[in-house]
């Protein structure tokens, strides 16, 4: 009787230790950075300004086999605005051992920021962006490496020369993920 309660014991104590090993296996959670350079392109009233701009941003994610889901914060440094955004991410990857291609999407936020035309405020309205990237992920490392391509749009996040403004910025961005 003893012998059988043992055994039964131990063998739920080596699942349990064998299932939290290979939990990872299943997703991973991540912290990252990200730093982009680019430019925007502002629209109103059938006019458009071209500006040079500059993201930096920190991401917190988790990644499945197929999937990857993240929350991401930016701040957009351009020529005449400065904005922070929150947005919530989503991708496909291709299954792939140390190259993996990936396609995203994301909703999201402006929350605040300044712009230098006529002492105008940015609103909080919806983002929306696109991304198209390569992550070189070597087995060996807890560290992932993205290189992207990233389309961000906001509708009418402040007023430009008499009318709401649109925002178009697009960018080549690096992000490093530290996988935990």
């Amino acid at each position: 009787m003893k012998l059988k309660t043992i055994g039964v014991l131990s063998t739920v104590a080596i699942m349990s230790v064998a299932a939290n090993a290979n939990a990872n296996v299943l997703f991973d959670v991540y912290l990252g950075a990200t730093g982009g350079f680019g430019g925007e392109t502002v629209f109103a009233h059938h006019d458009h300004e071209n500006l040079s701009a500059m993201s930096f941003g920190g991401v917190l994610g988790l990644d499945i086999p197929l999937a990857r889901f993240e929350l991401e914060y930016n701040f957009l440094d351009s020529d005449d605005a400065k904005l922070h955004l929150g947005m919530i991410n989503a991708y496909i990857k291709a299954p792939s051992a140390v190259l993996q291609p990936y396609l995203g999407v994301g909703i999201g936020s402006t929350f605040g920021g300044s712009v230098s035309y006529e002492d105008t405020d940015v609103a909080t309205k919806m983002a929306y962006q696109g991304m198209l990237g390569l992550t070189l992920a070597l087995p060996v490392l807890p560290i992932k490496f993205d290189v992207e391509g990233r389309v961000l749009y906001a509708p009418d996040i402040f007023t430009y020369r008499g009318g709401d403004a649109d925002l178009l910025h697009y960018e080549g961005r690096v992000k490093l993920r530290y996988v935990f």
